[in-house]
């Protein structure tokens, strides 16, 4: 084998290893999920009571504790994945179809509505984002 084609396969092994290691630093710890779920449940819910008293600093709490995610997962990986835009539209589909009748509801006194759109969207933010951070794991691994 010639020097140049050992010095390739080396560099090739070692960024097999690199991206291995990796695949074991990107996924999120399981308390990542739950707390995005709780979130989210939490803001969505915090709009049955109909308060803007309630709703500024829920936003403010919502928007805090996402921060703190972000920062907290950066620092322990390394990394920012950047979510595909067909994750994206899928997700906004999703929360569409949960948010537009749950929205007209609330608007028609059944407030408690928001509760259970919460619920719904808290739990499937959560599963979804473990499921993603799976998925960016396995192809890590796979040399997608």
């Amino acid at each position: 084998m010639s020097p140049d084609r050992e010095q390739a396969a080396a560099d090739l092994a070692a960024l097999d290893r690199d991206r291995a290691a990796l695949a074991e630093k990107v996924l999120q710890p399981w308390w990542f999920d739950a707390a995005l779920g709780l979130l989210l449940f939490g803001f969505l819910s915090v709009q049955a009571l109909d308060s803007t008293w309630v709703t500024a600093p829920a936003l403010l709490v919502f928007a805090g504790g996402l921060g703190l995610l972000v920062r907290v997962y950066r620092a322990r990986s390394g990394v920012w994945v950047h979510t595909p835009a067909t994750v994206l539209l899928g997700w906004g589909a999703l929360v569409l179809v949960v948010l537009v009748p749950a929205f007209l509801l609330s608007s028609q006194g059944h407030r408690w509505v928001m509760v259970v759109a919460g619920a719904v969207l808290g739990l499937a933010v959560a599963l979804l984002s473990r499921h993603w951070g799976r998925t960016w794991q396995r192809e890590l691994r796979e040399g997608v």
